[in-house]
């Protein structure tokens, strides 16, 4: 069909049209879709923030009512000396005076003594009749006495009932003021325990204390950087020890915090913090409460910790661990090292170990047919266990695997 010339124009007219609004409808359109994303995009960026918000704050309000501070102190001597000037022996302020300075006077015994501060950690309360848990460290002079300060502002007098000897642990129980005040000790606020073996690297948590023996409550948050790390710390009396299975988090843990707790975002306590890198920032490190729940039961049903004992000293494997130490055909387990010098052993003489035939040098494979590795260490695997028990084992003897029997004994106690 021909077309004029009108209609041609009319056509091309229509077709210019048609193309305009389309373009400019799909401009519209996009800019209409763009908003209608952004905006649900935003609200879940803002909701998803009051939701951590929550969980932090949620999680800080349930534990920290059963967080305390513990305060050591001591009778000390107290000292008298002469008033002290500034510049003291300087030749150009004593030009001005044409004199010299009187000598500074040694500070001299008065004879009397004085009830002082000596120092403060932290712990947290397990049981509403007032059993407190926190480190070894806090708690380790048996010449000081102890007071426990609760969130609120309270004090208590507080008694040691007993120290773990294995782990940097300790249980002290807070005592009544006086009889009228006791029924207060049957309801103090406790602490929920949470599952350690089942945290994972990345997941958030909270570090509650006393922060420099001065800032109660303090509360840091971060993540689980790694697990079943093994340090060597001073055990706050110059005596280096060494802690198998520890949680690593770069939850700020400052001294002071000592003996509080790691906390997950459910407000349940999942570590008992210990240590810092002095080196470093961001890496302390906590002793996994799984690893603490038999110590709170041992008490409670005896009055003292009562600790299965292999009686070895071990490091952890692994594959490049094993290539390093050049051990041929193992990569797993745990290896018995020590310094028999320094009375470090590898195997305490005439304890559970030795009486199974492990020496220097040997790795234990598998306890009761569970490998040994960092996510479950020879701790881990006799924790539930009590003296007299008998575990089978597996071990790696000068490139053999040979099977033995552990009879486990009971650790050395300490008040």
């Amino acid at each position: 069909m021909q077309l004029d010339s009108a209609s041609k124009k009319l056509l091309s007219y229509v077709l210019v049209v048609g193309l305009l609004s389309g373009f400019v409808g799909g401009m519209f359109g996009r800019s209409f879709v763009a908003k209608s994303e952004a905006q649900p995009l935003k609200n879940i960026t803002e909701d998803k923030k009051y939701i951590e918000e929550s969980d932090y704050t949620s999680a800080i309000q349930k534990v920290s009512p059963a967080v305390v501070s513990i305060i050591e102190s001591k009778s000390l001597q107290t000292y008298y000396q002469q008033p002290m000037m500034f510049f003291q022996g300087d030749p150009f302020f004593n030009q001005f005076f044409n004199q010299q300075m009187p000598q500074r006077q040694v500070p001299q015994k008065q004879g009397t003594t004085k009830k002082q501060k000596v120092g403060g950690g932290s712990g947290f309360i397990v049981t509403s009749d007032g059993l407190v848990v926190t480190n070894r460290h806090v708690v380790q002079d048996p010449d000081a006495d102890y007071t426990v300060v609760l969130s609120d502002g309270r004090e208590y007098k507080a008694q040691v009932l007993s120290k773990d000897t294995l782990n940097d642990l300790a249980v002290i129980k807070i005592l009544p003021k006086d009889d009228s005040n006791s029924a207060k000790i049957n309801s103090l606020p406790v602490v929920e325990f949470g599952d350690s073996d089942g945290l994972k690297v990345g997941q958030r948590v909270l570090a509650i204390g006393n922060a420099l023996g001065e800032y109660q409550n303090t509360v840091t948050a971060g993540i689980i950087s790694a697990k079943g790390r093994q340090i060597t710390a001073n055990d706050g009396s110059g005596v280096p020890e060494t802690l198998t299975g520890l949680l690593q988090t770069d939850a700020a843990i400052n001294p002071g915090n000592s003996g509080g707790p790691l906390v997950n975002m459910q407000g349940q306590v999942i570590g008992v913090n210990v240590a810092i890198a002095a080196s470093a920032t961001g890496i302390g490190f906590a002793i996994p409460f799984n690893d603490v729940h038999p110590v709170i039961t041992s008490v409670q049903k005896t009055g003292k910790i009562v600790r299965p004992y292999a009686g070895v000293r071990y490091q952890i494997l692994t594959e490049e661990r094993a290539k390093e130490l050049e051990l041929a055909g193992v990569t797993y387990g745990a290896l018995l090292t020590g310094n028999d010098e320094t009375g470090e052993f590898a195997v305490v003489p005439g304890g559970p170990g030795d009486k199974a035939g492990l020496k220097k040098g040997d790795v234990i494979l598998e306890i009761d047919g569970k490998k040994l590795d960092q996510n479950y260490q020879l701790q881990q695997a006799i924790r539930n266990k009590k003296p007299g028990d008998s575990v089978p084992m597996k071990v790696w003897i000068s490139g053999k695997t040979v099977e033995k029997t552990l009879t486990l004994g009971e650790a050395p106690s300490s008040k």
